[in-house]
Formats: structure tokens, C-alpha cells, sequence
């Protein structure tokens, strides 16, 4: 288990202001109120973790990883999307506080573009929250065709983090960035009469680990 490198400056500043009361305390023998600061320390930074893990291999063509951890709020059809230019599928990832912030590539792509709009500070568990809280859309190529993976603050989390730039190219499960406390993550993927949806609302899953669905070969 580590820190990721996308929250050192919050982890950092969080221990360095919290070393201050928590010498003092070991100084003059306090050790309850040591104790609970060494619980806060503890709970403060488990928002910045960044668990090893070991992706998943030789799957096959087209399966997708979660891009991040959580709760599937919801599987939604739309007759077009700006990721895609064509009618999609979205798989809605709900992220608690509680949750690993980082997010992973569902696979093998390039990154296009990214868009990045201002917006809301909905609670990310609000439906309304996809459609008008800040959000960033990644465009990904994939095969010769577009996906999207959008990052969605929201009422805690105001702190999209995502150092990409077009041309990046990403595998299956690499971290691309993250969301800082509670959010939503978006899978977008074409053609939905040809993907293969292997998870339903309420399910938990784990960014890079997971396989949440398969989109098949162009014919």
C-alpha cells in the first residue's frame, strides 16, 4: 500500500500540520489525545492510497476494466453521445469516501482529447449530479473507433486531477489520474446492441480488476 503521487501536496500538508500537536502530545503524555490524532492522521490520508494490483492479463479482445472503484449507480442508453459521435452505453460508477480515488484505464487506448467543463458541486448520488456537476471527458481511441471515460466531481470532491495530454498512450489498467473524495466515474462505449454488460446496478467493483463489460469487434 502506498500514497498516490496525484495527493502528495494534501497528504503532506495533512501530517506536516498534524506532527505539530502530535509531538506536543507525546512530549507532555497525552496519550489518548496522541492516539486520536494518529486516527485522523490515519483516516485523512486513506484518501490518497494507492493499493498495488495485479491487472488482469491476455483477456479477451474487447473486455473492459473498471475505471474505478465503487458502486455501479447506474447502466444508461443514450441515442448519442460526444465521446462516441454515435448512440452509446454508459456504465456509472459511484465512488464513496471511502472508496480508492485513482483511476484506471479500462484498456489498451489513446488518448484523443480531453474536454473539461465547469459546473455544479452536486452530491455525486443525485442522478441531476452526472449531467451538471464539473466534470472532464476523456476520448480514447480504440481499435480505429472512440470511447469515453469521464470523471465527474462531486459535493465533496472539487478536484478533477488528470495529467494526460493527447497522444498519451495507456494499457489496461494504468492509473491516469484521480477524483479527490467522493465522486462518479463514466465508462462510455459505442455501438450498445454489441456490448456485453457483465455487471448490474449495486454491484462493487475495482478499478482495474473488475470486468465490467465487453465491447465486440467491428465487423
Amino acid at each position: 500500500m502506498s500514497l498516490t503521487r496525484y495527493g502528495w501536496q494534501q497528504w503532506v500538508t495533512i501530517s506536516v500540520l498534524l506532527a505539530i500537536p502530535a509531538t506536543y502530545a507525546l512530549w507532555v503524555g497525552w496519550w489518548i489525545v496522541l492516539l486520536l490524532l494518529v486516527l485522523f492522521w490515519l483516516a485523512a490520508v486513506s484518501f490518497f492510497r494507492d493499493p498495488w494490483r495485479h491487472i488482469p492479463k491476455q483477456l479477451p479482445d474487447g473486455v473492459m476494466l473498471s475505471p474505478a472503484d465503487g458502486v455501479i449507480s447506474a447502466i444508461e442508453y443514450v441515442d448519442h453521445h460526444e465521446a462516441t459521435g454515435e448512440p452509446s452505453v454508459i456504465v456509472r460508477i459511484f465512488l464513496s469516501m471511502l472508496n480508492v480515488h485513482i483511476n484506471r484505464a479500462p484498456c489498451h487506448c489513446t488518448l484523443i482529447r480531453s474536454i473539461y467543463r465547469k459546473g455544479k458541486f452536486l452530491d455525486a448520488r443525485t442522478e441531476e449530479s452526472a449531467r451538471v456537476n464539473e466534470s472532464n471527458l476523456l476520448i480514447f481511441d480504440v481499435r480505429g473507433e472512440t470511447i469515453g471515460v469521464r470523471q465527474v466531481s462531486g459535493k465533496i470532491a472539487r478536484h478533477i486531477v488528470c495529467p494526460l495530454q493527447s497522444g498519451d498512450i495507456l494499457e489496461q489498467g494504468q492509473r491516469f489520474g484521480m477524483i479527490k473524495f467522493g465522486s462518479t466515474t463514466e465508462l462510455i462505449l459505442p455501438r450498445p446492441n454489441e456490448v456485453t454488460i457483465h455487471v448490474s446496478k449495486g454491484d462493487k467493483v475495482k478499478a482495474g480488476l473488475t470486468q465490467v463489460a465487453t465491447l465486440a469487434n467491428r465487423q
